[in-house]
C-alpha cells in the first residue's frame, strides 16, 4: 500500500498530477487545496491514500497530513466516495470543514457539490466527534498570481474543469462570465476566482 511518494511533478491538472519517483510516473489525484501549492521547480511531496477496486487502482494524493486524514473519515460516510471526498476539500480547507461540522452549519456544508441537506446532517451526525481529534490545521496558502491577459482556451479549460468539480455548466459559465473584467495569467489562478464566485 503506497503511503507517501516524493519526486518532481512532471504535469498536473486541477484534477490530477503525474509525479516523477526515481523515473517511475506516478498519476495522482489531488484537491485543488493541495493543487495550488504545487511547484513544478521543487521536489513535491505527496501523502497518499491509495484507494482499491476490484477492477481499478486510484493514488490520491494531499500536501498535508490533515488533508488526508480528513479524506480518510470523509471515505467513512455512506454514499460518499473518493471524488466526492476530493470535491469538498477542494472547496473548503480543513479548518472550515472542522468547524462547520462542529458548529453544525448544515446550511453551508450543503452548499458543498454532492452534498445535499441530508447528507450534511448524517457528515454531522458521524463525524463531529471524530473531527475534535483532528488537528485543526489547514492547506497550504493558496497566493493570489499575478495577472495578465486571458485567453479563450484558458476559459475553456476553466470551464471544463468545474463541470469535472461537479458544477453545472450554466453555473460555471456564469461565475467565470463575473470574471469578464479581470485578467489572469492562468487557468489556476481564473479557476481559483471562479470557484470564490461559486461559494459565495
Amino acid at each position: 500500500m503506497i503511503a507517501l511518494l516524493t519526486g518532481m511533478i512532471i504535469s498536473k491538472t486541477p484534477e490530477q498530477v503525474i509525479l516523477d519517483v526515481n523515473g517511475v510516473g506516478y498519476q495522482v489525484a489531488v484537491p485543488l487545496s493541495s493543487f495550488y501549492g504545487l511547484d513544478d521547480d521543487k521536489t513535491t511531496r505527496l501523502n497518499i491514500y491509495t484507494h482499491v477496486r476490484e477492477d481499478t487502482l486510484q493514488l490520491y494524493g494531499f500536501l498535508t497530513l490533515a488533508e488526508k486524514e480528513m479524506f480518510i473519515l470523509l471515505l467513512s460516510i455512506s454514499g460518499i466516495g473518493p471524488k466526492v471526498a476530493l470535491n469538498i476539500l477542494s472547496h473548503m480547507s480543513c479548518r472550515d470543514l472542522r468547524d462547520s461540522l462542529l458548529s453544525e452549519d448544515v446550511k453551508r456544508l450543503s452548499t458543498l457539490p454532492g452534498i445535499g441537506k441530508k447528507t450534511a446532517e448524517r457528515l454531522i451526525l458521524e463525524l463531529r466527534e471524530k473531527i475534535r481529534k483532528l488537528a485543526p490545521a489547514d492547506g497550504p496558502s493558496q497566493q493570489q498570481m499575478p495577472v495578465k491577459p486571458e485567453s479563450e482556451s484558458m476559459i475553456d479549460d476553466a470551464l471544463s474543469a468545474l463541470i469535472n468539480l461537479g458544477y453545472k455548466e450554466k453555473q460555471a459559465s456564469t461565475a467565470l462570465a463575473k470574471l469578464s473584467n479581470q485578467d489572469h495569467d492562468s487557468m489556476e489562478s481564473m479557476l481559483k476566482a471562479a470557484l470564490q464566485q461559486l461559494i459565495r
